[in-house]
Order: structure tokens, then C-alpha cells, then sequence
């Protein structure tokens, strides 16, 4: 018979015996007596059994399988998640003590009640459903009634497989969290890359000084130079030397992102910001830099509307995330860079002037690799090692080659320089780059033929003499025939003809 059904029989057991109460020969005062005291025991029933049905509702409800016994140790109530996690029920355990149940042997291991009411206090152990093979992880605690003897014993059960389950996902975040560590960490490294920086210029002696000046500091830096002249180079080396080279360092190419997603990527936004955004939201790159330093790559490309927020995120060190309206606290770096003149930029309303004075706290000016020659030499060995190694080869430069480096306009900067020379060592079949190698390549109008000519190697019969040779052989490379390159040079067959005999050029080899 269920709990229900027992508690309807007593209330229904009350009602008949006040039935018969009733029919006895009663005065007034003992009628009323009677129907105040029934109705006191109804009610005290009522409040009771709401109470019992709350209680059996919420512990049937549980998570965890909950098993009671009396102070002797004798069952009185288990609830539903006891059955579900071990498999025993009401019927197998009700009214008898735990203290049998486990001398019988049929039903579980590891009870505690009886450890609980010898101890008076409470005991957890691991015990056994022999219904279902579980383990169980069994915590125990007494109840005890205004004299300070036990009165209820609860114990409460949990499948421990639950608790491995648990234990095994935690491990599995705990792995893919150092993953993830080691993963941020190469990517730094590949991102950022510790370069051997080779200079010799006077230029670049001053910007690697003021690098290591400030570096340790948080002062904004503002780096300038044509493409190409290493300006990601310089900002690399500041965090390198800054107080932050644990942090992250995000970089950020302001003219590869469009404008209308560029304040987003920096900004980040909140879910349902705009349409198309993710539903979680997205961190910006400002937020992601939290801590470490951020290096805003050209930043002349930026648009007006942008720079204004830019400027407030400076003054204020907070964001706000696009559809959002809570600040964002910043504690974070600005290394700015540009290939662009900010001045001019600010005279054609491009730029805003208050950003700019904001940015050029500490400027470094890169001047373009043509008015430092004198890295170039140290620069193409570097990569002509590095290139090398990569491709297992042993290169070497002629000395001639060298030379029209030297003379070499490099519009594209040590960027072109760095991709000649891989050039140069990847197709080389004999192990020396050779001057007409080089030639072959480079664009002559871009040669500087004024430092050939006062070169001290050179004197002008020399210098005119080697270059006609030059663009003969490169000429008739190109054509394919010594007609065609004729043509292109502005002379007769037989006068180019003439010319590669003076000139001791091989037309067959060529």
C-alpha cells in the first residue's frame, strides 16, 4: 500500500471512530469539546500530510538517492533516485534494519548507518549495489531530537561513475587547456618570430638605441617608414624588451581589414549587435591585447570615423563592445605603424591631428634601404645563410654581384632584398650568384649608375663598357635571338653583331 493510501486510512479510521463518538449521549460542553479537539486533529493531519507530500516530492526529485533510517537503524524511507541509482526497492527494504540487510548480504556493501549512530556523527565510504554492480559514494549524518539522541540517520548516495564521468571530462578541459596554452604559445612565436636584427647604418643604430630605451617602458610608439624597411621588426624588438613579452601581442593590419569590419574586429560586439552577428557575441582584438601590447599596422588607412573612437579608447583606456553598454577596462600597450606621411595626411583632412600628437609620443623614423646602404651588404649575407639552411645549398655571391646591390634603387626595401636573395639561392644550380644572375632580375632603370661610375673599381670607359655588355646579354636573353634584341636596342643586326664581338659576348652561349 502506498504512503498516500496509508495516511487516507488513518484519516479515514479518525473520521469513523468521531462518527461513533458521536452517537454517544454527550452533554453540550463535551460535543463541543469533542468537534474542537477532531477538528485540531484534522487539521494537525492536513498540515502533515502537505508537509509529507512536499517533502516526498522534493526527495523524489533529487539527484542524489536518498536512504533513512530511524534511530535503530531501521529503514523507514528510501526515495525514488535510490531505486534508479542502485536498483533495490521500498519493498526490500522497508521495516527492516540496515544492520541485517547487510549481515544478509543480497543488497549492498558499505553501509554506514550503523558507523553514523555508534559515532554520532557523520561518515562517508565507499559502498557497492549488489543489485547492479555500482559504486557508490555513501555520505551519512544524524539527526538528533531535543535530548541529543539520534532520532534519523539520512544517507545520501551518488553514483560514482557520475563522479568519473565528471572527473574524466575535467581532465579532458584540463588537456585541451594546455593544448590551447602551448598552441597561443607557438603561435606567438611564429606570429613574432625572434629575428637576428643586422644593421650597420647610422640610422638604424639610432632606432635600436631608442628601442632599447623604451622598451621596458608602456610609452606609445609611433614607427614610420616606407614598406619594407622593418617596421614590424622595430615593433617586435620593443615587445621583446618591454615588461609585457609574456602577454599577448596582436597585431593588426588596418588597411587589409575593410573599414565597415575593422571597428568590429577591434572593438568586438555583443550578440545580436547587427545582423549576421554570432549569437554569443565576439571579443575584440583591443580585449584580446588586454594585458600585453597591441600593434596597430598602418594605421594612415584608417578611417576618420574610426580614429575618433580610436582617440577615446586612448583617453578614456576602455571600450565599449559594439551593441553593448559595458566599459571594457584596457591595460594594454599601443605600438602604432605607417607607411604614410601623418603630416600630410593631416594638411588633406585624412588624419586627425589630436590622434596623431596622441600616437607620436616617442617617433621612429626608418629610412628606405637606398639611403642606407650600408646594411645591405650585412643583410644579404643574413639571408643568403638563412636561405642556405632552408634549402641545403652553399651559395656564394660574386663580388660583382654584390656591387649592383649596393647600386640598387630597392623600392620594394629589404622586403625585396629578402626575396631576391631566396630567389637567387633556390634557382642557382652552379653555387655563385653571379652579377649578370642579379641583372637578369633587377629592373636596370632602378640601378644607380652615378655610384657604378664613381665606384674606385670603375673608372667610365670601364663602367660604360660593362654595362653595354650588360644589356646586350640581357637583351638577347629575353628576345630569345640576336634580331630581336636588335630591335629592341635600337641598332642594326650588324652593328649588334659588331658590338658582341668587341665586347667578347658568346652569342651561342647566350
Amino acid at each position: 500500500m502506498g504512503d498516500e493510501l496509508k495516511i487516507k486510512k488513518i484519516v479515514d479510521d479518525i473520521d469513523d471512530i468521531y462518527n461513533v463518538i458521536k452517537t454517544k449521549e454527550l452533554s453540550f460542553s463535551e460535543k463541543i469539546l469533542i468537534d474542537d479537539k477532531y477538528s485540531e486533529i484534522k487539521d494537525t493531519y492536513a498540515d502533515f500530510i502537505n508537509n509529507y507530500l512536499d517533502f516526498k516530492e522534493i526527495s523524489d526529485n533529487l539527484y542524489d538517492g536518498m536512504y533513512i533510517s530511524n534511530g535503530k537503524g531501521k529503514t523507514i524511507y528510501i526515495n525514488k533516485a535510490y531505486t534508479k541509482i542502485t536498483g533495490i526497492t521500498k519493498e526490500e527494504v522497508i521495516g527492516r534494519t540496515v544492520k541485517e540487510i547487510t549481515e544478509e548480504g543480497n543488497l549492498f556493501k558499505g553501509a554506514v548507518t550503523m558507523e553514523v549512530i555508534e559515532r554520532k556523527e557523520g561518515v562517508n565510504s565507499l559502498g557497492k549495489s549488489l543489485k547492479n554492480n555500482k559504486d557508490l559514494l555513501v555520505s551519512g549524518s544524524p539527526i538528533f531530537d531535543q535530548n541529543g539522541n539520534i532520532k534519523l540517520v539520512v544517507i545520501n548516495n551518488r553514483d560514482i561513475s557520475d563522479l568519473k564521468e565528471l572527473e574524466l571530462k575535467i581532465a579532458e578541459l584540463n588537456d585541451e587547456k594546455i593544448k590551447a596554452t602551448e598552441e597561443i604559445k607557438f603561435l606567438r612565436k611564429q606570429q613574432i618570430s625572434k629575428n637576428n636584427v643586422v644593421y650597420k647604418s647610422e640610422n638604424m643604430n639610432m632606432a635600436m638605441d631608442l628601442v632599447s630605451t623604451i622598451g621596458p617602458t608602456d610609452v606609445t610608439v609611433l614607427i614610420t617608414g616606407e614598406s619594407g624597411t622593418g617596421k614590424e621588426v622595430i615593433a617586435d624588438e620593443i615587445y621583446f624588451k618591454s615588461n609585457r613579452e609574456n602577454k599577448p601581442f596582436i597585431k593588426v593590419n588596418c588597411a587589409a581589414i575593410p573599414a565597415e569590419l575593422l571597428e568590429s574586429e577591434l572593438f568586438g560586439y555583443e550578440g545580436g549587435a547587427f545582423t549576421d552577428a554570432k549569437k554569443r557575441g565576439k571579443i575584440g582584438l583591443f580585449e584580446l591585447a588586454n594585458e600585453g601590447t597591441i600593434l596597430l599596422d598602418e594605421i594612415g588607412d584608417m578611417s576618420l570615423n574610426l580614429q575618433s573612437k580610436l582617440l577615446r579608447v586612448l583617453q578614456s583606456k576602455e571600450i565599449v563592445r559594439i551593441g553593448g553598454n559595458k566599459p571594457i577596462k584596457l591595460d594594454i600597450r599601443l605600438i602604432a605603424s605607417t607607411n604614410k606621411d601623418l603630416q600630410e595626411e593631416i594638411k588633406k583632412e585624412k588624419f586627425r591631428e589630436d590622434l596623431y600628437y596622441r600616437l607620436n609620443v616617442v617617433p621612429i623614423e626608418l629610412k628606405p634601404l637606398r639611403e642606407r646602404k650600408e646594411d645591405i651588404y650585412y643583410l644579404t649575407n643574413e639571408y643568403l645563410n638563412k636561405y642556405n639552411k632552408k634549402y641545403g645549398k652553399k651559395t656564394k655571391l660574386e663580388k660583382e654581384a654584390m656591387k649592383i646591390l649596393e647600386m640598387y634603387k630597392w623600392p620594394g626595401n629589404i622586403r625585396e632584398l629578402k626575396n631576391l636573395i631566396e630567389r637567387m639561392v633556390v634557382i642557382n644550380k652552379d653555387g655563385l650568384i653571379k652579377y649578370n644572375n642579379i641583372l637578369s632580375i633587377l629592373d636596370m632603370e632602378s640601378v644607380s649608375f652615378a655610384t657604378m661610375m664613381s665606384d674606385s673599381n670603375y673608372n667610365l670607359k670601364a663602367s660604360v663598357k660593362k654595362l653595354e655588355k650588360d644589356m646586350i646579354v640581357n637583351s638577347i636573353k629575353k628576345c630569345g635571338s640576336v634580331n630581336k634584341a636588335a630591335k629592341q636596342l635600337g641598332l642594326s643586326q650588324p652593328a649588334l653583331w659588331k658590338k658582341c664581338k668587341v665586347l667578347d659576348i658568346d652569342i651561342n652561349k647566350e
